[in-house]
Formats: C-alpha cells, structure tokens, sequence
C-alpha cells in the first residue's frame, strides 16, 4: 500500500452542493428554502404558533398519569399453559417460571413478570414460580396437585 492509494470508503462522505448560483444549478433562485419571509431564515421559532392566539397545544386540558413504580406484567391463562404441557413444549416436572414459558413461546415479551389467570382449564400437575396469579388461577393449581410460588414482592418494574 501506498500513501497515493489510501480513500475514504466509498460513500462516507457527501460531496457539497453549492447553492444559488443560478437557476440552471437546480439549487438557484431560492437555495432550497421555499418562499420568503420568516420560514426562510435561520432560528426560526414558528411551530405551535398561531397569530398570538393561545396554540392548541395549551388550549387543551392535560389528563392523566403514569404511576412510576407500575409493574406490567404478562397474563397468561391456564388453558393456554395446559395446551402447551399437552403439546411438549413445557417440561412439567420442571418449576414453570418466566424462562420456561418463554423458551416455550407461551410469553414472547419478559416485561417484570408473569401473573397466571384462571381461564380455562389445568390437568397436569405442575410447580409455579411467577410474579402474581389470581385467586381461581391459585385454586386450580392446587386443585390440580401443584404448587405455586409469588414472586410479588421481588418483581421490579421495567425501566420506561
């Protein structure tokens, strides 16, 4: 290799186009600014603004909250854990966590957590270990020989 030889890679950097100089250019007359008047100079601070009237931005009234310690958690029923035991996917001698369902493809998203919903209906007896579940998705587990840990107070909400 030479020092004649070395090149910016192609395409690393854009050539400058020089504006105003005729209309011919492609970028005379205007420059590629448009129309005349404050839109075409520099620093311009126009959006929102609407003659002096108030904008419509401030004209509405703000609503609403966002609590910032909310878990979100994905809800899963117990129909849909059974069809995934019958199908193979879940391991029921295994303790049924997030990293089980989700190798499984019962949870595609991790958010905080997984809380178990009691929808449908389960057979197999299985061990839980998930963030929250409601009190009829708790009653089958038990119903159905299983066993179910919370992790309730362990789960930590996702950065926003």
């Amino acid at each position: 290799m030479k020092l004649n030889d070395i090149r910016d890679n192609p395409g690393s950097s854009k050539a400058r186009i020089r504006v105003g100089r005729g209309v011919g250019s492609g970028k005379g007359k205007q420059s590629g600014r448009g129309g005349k008047g404050q839109t075409a100079r520099s620093g311009v601070r126009i959006k929102g603004f609407e003659g002096g009237q108030m904008p419509l931005h401030r004209r509405l009234p703000k609503r609403g909250f966002t609590p910032p310690s909310q878990v979100d958690l994905n809800e899963v029923n117990l129909g849909r854990i059974q069809s995934a035991i019958d199908a193979g996917k879940l391991d029921v001698s295994a303790t049924i966590d997030l990293e089980a369902l989700l190798k499984a493809g019962v949870v595609t998203h991790a958010r905080d957590g997984v809380k178990i919903l009691g929808s449908g209906e389960l057979k197999a007896k299985a061990n839980f270990e998930v963030a929250a579940a409601s009190k009829s998705a708790a009653a089958a587990i038990e119903k159905a020989g299983g066993s179910l840990k919370t992790l309730q107070a362990e789960a930590t909400p996702a950065a926003p």
